[in-house]
């Protein structure tokens, strides 16, 4: 039987096969808590090395973590949890920690926000100093503020990560260097021994493509970012021109920063 060549249609079908099979796994990972990848190939009727792809593109997207011989859902040191889960943590110290960022921008300023929960209090306080021009690649960030009088937005594109509701990686970290923003407020996944961390590599391509492009580096942080893990680092403390934490914050390690030279500015909450 002659060989009959690939069409649009058929890659158009592979592709929805594929989702439907990512979605199929990401809710058995999620019901379960740990799935087996000889289960899901047989599950899904593929070979143990297309779900090993499948669980690559799913980790990187941030549903799961890909364990030895499968994938779990179980809270780690390394992953905290999807969007929703992130913005609902701390919401009080977030408050506290995005008003004191607001006493940092004036009107005209051009404002630049990562792909962060604690960024997204930022935004919201935003319109009060409008007139402002605010870059980010944070979609629900973009969302609160479009269309909000003497507001600016620029979105940076790039890959879509729908576990961040986000654009992060290469594409999204070139784009950023078409700007130059006054301030730029962000927070980090980890702090361990005086250098941030992050669980994935595309969001420090961005996170580090944004504190080239600002004049002032702000980083925002509870103290429970003290007492986690990450698996990329992403930068030294020493590179923000301010560091804004709660006054969770241990004494011993408020004085090992400062002593390492970082400015700290500690919010009562």
């Amino acid at each position: 039987m002659p060989h009959r060549p690939s069409t649009d249609r058929d890659t158009a079908a592979r592709g929805a096969d594929r989702h439907a099979r990512q979605l199929g796994i990401r809710q058995r990972v999620a019901d379960a808590g740990f799935a087996r990848v000889e289960a899901l190939a047989e599950e899904f009727d593929v070979s143990p090395m297309t779900i090993h792809r499948d669980l690559d593109a799913l980790q990187s997207q941030g549903w799961l973590r890909k364990v030895r011989g499968g994938a779990t859902t179980q809270t780690s040191a390394v992953f905290h949890g999807d969007l929703e889960e992130r913005t609902a943590a701390m919401p009080e110290v977030k408050n506290r920690l995005s008003a004191a960022a607001l006493k940092l921008v004036s009107p005209g300023h051009s404002v630049m926000l990562d792909e962060s929960t604690t960024a997204l209090y930022v935004a919201r306080r935003l319109p009060q100093r409008a007139p402002l021009t605010v870059i980010t690649n944070f979609l629900t960030a973009l969302k609160a503020l479009a269309g909000v009088p003497g507001i600016d937005v620029v979105a940076l594109g790039g890959a879509y990560y729908p576990a961040y509701d986000a654009f992060l990686g290469l594409h999204t970290a070139d784009a950023v260097g078409s700007f130059r923003a006054d301030v730029l407020f962000m927070s980090t996944t980890a702090i361990t021994h005086g250098t941030c961390y992050h669980q994935s590599q595309e969001t420090v391509h961005v996170k580090r493509a944004l504190m080239e492009a600002a004049e002032r580096r702000v980083l925002l942080v509870d103290h429970s970012k003290f007492t986690r893990q990450g698996l990329y680092a992403l930068a030294p403390l020493t590179r923000f021109d301010l560091v804004i934490v709660d006054d969770g914050l241990p004494r011993d390690e408020l004085r090992r920063i400062r002593d390492a030279g970082v400015e700290v500015q500690v919010v009562p909450c």
